[in-house]
């Protein structure tokens, strides 16, 4: 279908890819995986034919059509948000166009026996059914679904573009890019600008997309959920992997232990043969044996080890001053721009030791609060920090504030304390700028470099309260280990905004959903907080089960095809239902088993006099308490919902 054979580039005389080689066939999801520079972003824009080759082939057949989101925002022009979807579906708008101007024809025109008269009945009949297999009759409702799936709401439809925040955009040009009929789709970040619902809608769509797709994302989760198959480019060089990413990172690891164990055998065969070589070589009587000896070790094909790229940061934050036991206590906080009310009386108390996470769609609130808490931004209510709070802050925007006339290290030693200025070249190379690299204009550095470069400086003054709004933008995966590694160890309380589930799994114990410029407080982190999302997902599922069962037999003329795609559907749903009880059941019992582990040590006088004298010991106690009967009431909705979705499906295959 496309094929990328023996493909190279250089850059200044510096080879970027050597022999990249490897095709895509019809509906088949790669992921595009690689360290930050390694050149992912490039070789998209080589296949979409941006960039010119320096050797090798793209080839694909003629009539191949190649969708491409690219991390670059477009301009947005005067079109409404529909209007600018729309644009997508030219072809369907000339025809729809061609044929209203033949209706009207047919409309004022009475010679009806005439050939021009019957031509015209033909055309319009032909430009008909071209219209119904591009599919005219259904791309408004596309548009729709699409539009909702990547998180506008109806009444935004009709609004101009450039009202829109560059996020916002780029939702509308990967919309475009989605409902086109492309034969595959190059995707470079497209969950950049995404909250978590829109990420999982997106998950779907690709899975349940026939278009052949090629992605680029940090977001492992996503990447996992939707690919079938990972490219990894290292050093230059591709290797091919035909399964998804976490089976991936297993499968490269085993691949790559069985070449260093092949390796080490050949090398020991090799040092014996070339021993008997110099045993026997200047031995008459043995000489031709040792000729066949060395005829031999040069026909050998030395085992080569895939190459990897072992470099990665090292840090963890400095020891967190004690602070008082309340951080921050947020009292009716409002926020307005405009007519635009963004927090409306949000109260929010912040004890020491917390790592909280901040969720929910873009332009909901989660940076505005976030701003107010840590610049000082202009709100209505009050805030009082606790005692001895001293905060760090990273904003959305961190990286692209430095200043880029300044070098690397200059940035650093103008930032740093005066006892720590000594230490800067040292601190940089914990974040992988090492030598000449410290030199560098800030101005030339990559995203990812700009967002290493930020973290070290946010590094330089011990803090006991951070606050982090999406600081895994730029960062590539690794980087994101070790930022998330640091952070699980950081002794200090924590705020955290992102739209990463993998990074925030096991960080946060507390989530907070910002929705129509309130707050719903969720105890426990974002598994906790999905598995709830998941269940009311599942009930406005239960209620369209309901609704398509009861008018079933008034489709009963509907081809056999869809109805095996509804009942597919309905069995999917069902399933999503009891994976979801199952994951809910666990959750309960292991939070209960946790909580009878407690109150045993309780219950032993030697125990609890121990553990009572940890800080915080009762108000963790009760907070188990509360985690432990949220999460039966959960279990008991979600098996509610999975007996009913049963009962339905039940009555549909019937």
């Amino acid at each position: 279908m496309l094929s990328v054979n023996q493909v190279g580039l250089a850059f200044g005389g510096t080879d970027l890819f050597k022999d990249i080689s490897f095709q895509i066939n019809p509906g088949e999801r790669i992921g595009l995986v690689g360290r930050n520079g390694a050149g992912k972003s490039t070789l998209l824009k080589l296949i979409a034919g941006e960039l010119s080759l320096d050797s090798g082939k793209i080839s694909f057949p003629n009539g191949f059509k190649i969708g491409f989101l690219t991390q670059d925002i477009p301009p947005s022009g005067e079109n409404t948000v529909w209007e600018e979807a729309a644009s997508s579906f030219v072809e369907i708008q000339t025809l729809e166009s061609k044929m209203e101007e033949q209706t009207n024809q047919l409309e004022t025109r009475n010679d009806y026996e005439s050939e021009q008269y019957m031509d015209l009945i033909d055309n319009l009949s032909s430009n008909q059914e071209i219209y119904q297999m591009l599919g005219g009759y259904t791309y408004q409702a596309d548009m729709e679904k699409v539009l909702i799936g990547l998180g506008f709401l109806s009444q935004d439809f009709h609004k101009a573009l450039s009202s829109f925040s560059g996020g916002w955009q780029m939702r509308v040009e990967l919309a475009k890019i989605l409902m086109q009929n492309n034969d595959v789709l190059l995707l470079d970040e497209p969950t950049n600008h995404l909250d978590i619902e829109s990420i999982i809608w997106l998950e779907q769509f690709l899975s349940d997309s026939p278009q052949a797709v090629i992605l680029v994302s940090h977001d492992r989760t996503f990447l996992n959920n939707a690919t079938t198959r990972t490219v990894e480019i290292v050093l230059g060089k591709s290797y091919d992997f035909p399964c998804a990413y976490y089976k991936y990172l297993s499968l490269r690891e085993e691949i790559r232990e069985k070449q260093r164990q092949a390796k080490a055998n050949q090398e020991k065969e090799i040092k014996q043969t070339e021993q008997l070589i110099q045993r026997f070589r200047y031995k008459a009587s043995k000489a031709s044996f040792a000729q066949s000896l060395i005829k031999k070790l040069d026909k050998v094909d030395r085992i080569a080890v895939d190459e990897e790229d072992t470099r990665n940061m090292t840090f963890r934050f400095p020891p967190a001053p004690h602070s008082g036991k309340v951080v921050a206590h947020l009292s009716d906080i409002h926020k307005h721009y405009g007519l635009k009310h963004v927090l409306q009386g949000i109260d929010m108390e912040i004890v020491r030791g917390q790592k909280i996470a901040f969720v929910g769609q873009n332009g909901q609130g989660k940076s505005t609060l976030v701003k107010v808490l840590a610049e000082n931004l202009d709100f209505e209510g009050s805030i009082n920090l606790g005692h001895n709070i001293s905060l760090g802050y990273y904003a959305q925007n961190q990286a692209e504030v430095l200043d880029g006339n300044k070098t690397v290290l200059q940035t650093i030693e103008d930032s740093a304390p005066e006892d720590v200025r000594s230490s800067a070249r040292k601190l940089l190379g914990n974040f992988m700028f090492t030598g000449d690299n410290v030199g560098k204009k800030v101005s030339v550095l990559s995203g990812g470099e700009r967002g290493r470069l930020a973290l070290c400086q946010l590094m330089l003054n011990p803090v006991n309260f951070l606050v982090l709004d999406e600081p895994t933008n730029h960062l590539d995966m690794q980087a994101k280990d070790v930022l998330k590694k640091s952070l699980a160890s950081y002794e200090g309380t924590l705020i955290v905004v992102s739209h990463d589930r993998e990074f925030l799994q096991g960080l946060a114990d507390m989530t907070y959903e910002f929705r129509d410029g309130k707050i719903q407080q969720h105890l426990g982190g974002i598994e906790y907080f999905l598995e709830q999302k998941k269940m009311q997902n599942m009930r406005q599922v239960e209620i369209g089960l309901k609704e398509k069962s009861s008018s079933n037999s008034a489709k009963s003329d509907r081809p056999d095809k869809t109805r095996r795609d509804e009942l597919k559907k309905f069995e999917r749903d069902y399933k999503n239902a009891c994976q979801s009880d199952q994951k809910a059941q666990k959750l309960y019992e292991n939070l209960q088993q946790e909580l009878d582990n407690l109150e045993n040590e309780m219950a032993e006088p030697s125990s609890f006099k121990r553990i009572s004298k940890e800080p915080d010991f009762y108000n963790k106690y009760e907070q188990l308490k509360s985690k432990v009967e949220e999460s039966f009431n959960f279990w008991e909705k979600s098996l509610e919902i999975s007996s009913k979705a049963l009962t339905i499906l039940k009555k549909i295959e019937t």
